[in-house]
C-alpha cells in the first residue's frame, strides 16, 4: 500500500475548496459546492444541503441588512465622521458572516473529501477533528453500498459537524466580531435575525432571541435539520431553486454542471 502524507493531502484539498470557495461575498457559489457534497453523499450528508440553503438565504438578508443599516446610519447625520465610520463598521460585521460562511464550507468539503480518500487512515485523526470521522465514514460508507441512512443516522452526522463547526468556526469569530461591533440598535436588530428556507412550510420561520449564542445556534440548527426531514430531502433540495440564484443547469445536470464548474475554478495542476 502507498504511504500517504495525510497533511499533504489535507493541505491540497484545503487549497481545492478554498478555490472553489471564491471570494467573501460570493456566496452562490458556496451554495453550489455545498450542493455538490449533499449530492456527493448519495443524499446521506444533510448539513452541506441545509448550509447551501443558509448561504442562498443570506444573500438577501445582506442585503436588507446593509439597507436598514444605512437608513438608521441618518441618527448620525449632524456626525457625518461618525456616520461613516458606523457604516464601516456595519460592511465589516457583514464580511464577518461571510467569512463565516465561507471557512464552513472550505472545512466541510475538505472533511467530506478526506475522509472519502483515508477515512480507514490510522493517523487520520492527527489532521482532522476525531468526532468528524466516525460519522462521515458512516456516511461513505452507506453511499458505496447505495444505501440512504435513517434518518436518526443523518441526524447524529449533522450534529457532529454541525457542533464542529460552531466550536471551531462558527462561535469563536462570532464572539469577536459581536464584541468590537460598537453599534447597539443595529448590532442587536442583526442578532435577532428571522431565518426561513425555501424549504420551510408556510409561516414557518426560526426566530432568534440572540444569534451569539451558540446554545440557540445549535437549537435553531437542528430544528431546521428536523423540517427538512420532515419535509423530505428531494424537495429540500428542490427548493433551492426558489431562490432563482443558482443556474437551471445545476439542476438539470448536476454532476456536468459542477464537473465544468471545479474545472473552471481550479487551476490546472489542481484540477488534474
Amino acid at each position: 500500500m502507498a504511504v500517504v502524507n495525510l497533511a499533504e493531502r489535507y493541505e491540497a484539498l484545503r487549497a481545492e475548496a478554498t478555490a472553489l470557495a471564491g471570494e467573501l461575498t460570493d456566496l452562490a457559489r458556496r451554495a453550489a459546492v455545498y450542493r455538490h457534497l449533499f449530492l456527493a453523499s448519495g443524499g446521506n450528508h444533510a448539513f452541506p444541503l441545509i448550509a447551501a440553503h443558509g448561504a442562498l438565504w443570506a444573500g438577501g438578508y445582506f442585503r436588507m441588512g446593509l439597507n436598514l443599516g444605512r437608513l438608521l446610519s441618518w441618527q448620525y447625520l449632524a456626525q457625518p465622521e461618525l456616520r461613516q465610520i458606523q457604516l464601516q463598521k456595519l460592511d465589516e460585521f457583514a464580511n464577518l458572516f461571510r467569512d463565516i460562511n465561507r471557512r464552513v464550507c472550505i472545512d466541510t468539503y475538505t472533511n467530506f473529501h478526506l475522509t472519502r480518500l483515508h477515512g480507514d487512515h490510522p493517523d487520520l485523526g492527527t489532521v482532522l477533528t476525531p468526532e468528524l470521522i466516525e460519522p462521515l465514514n458512516r456516511v461513505h460508507a452507506a453511499n458505496a453500498r447505495g444505501q440512504e441512512l435513517s434518518e436518526a443516522e443523518k441526524q447524529l452526522v449533522f450534529e457532529a459537524h454541525f457542533r464542529h463547526e460552531q466550536k471551531h468556526i462558527v462561535g469563536p469569530t462570532l464572539t469577536e466580531g459581536v464584541a468590537k461591533f460598537d453599534w447597539p440598535l443595529v448590532r442587536a436588530i442583526a442578532l435577532r435575525p428571522p431565518v426561513r428556507f425555501a424549504y420551510f412550510p408556510r409561516g414557518r420561520c426560526l426566530w432568534f432571541r440572540n444569534f451569539a449564542d451558540q446554545e440557540e445556534r445549535i437549537e435553531k440548527g437542528l430544528e431546521a435539520l428536523s423540517i427538512a426531514s420532515r419535509v423530505g430531502w428531494r424537495n429540500v433540495d428542490a427548493a433551492l431553486q426558489k431562490y432563482a440564484i443558482l443556474p437551471v443547469e445545476y439542476f438539470e445536470r448536476p454532476a456536468a454542471w459542477f464537473a465544468e464548474f471545479h474545472r473552471q475554478w481550479l487551476p490546472a495542476a489542481q484540477a488534474g
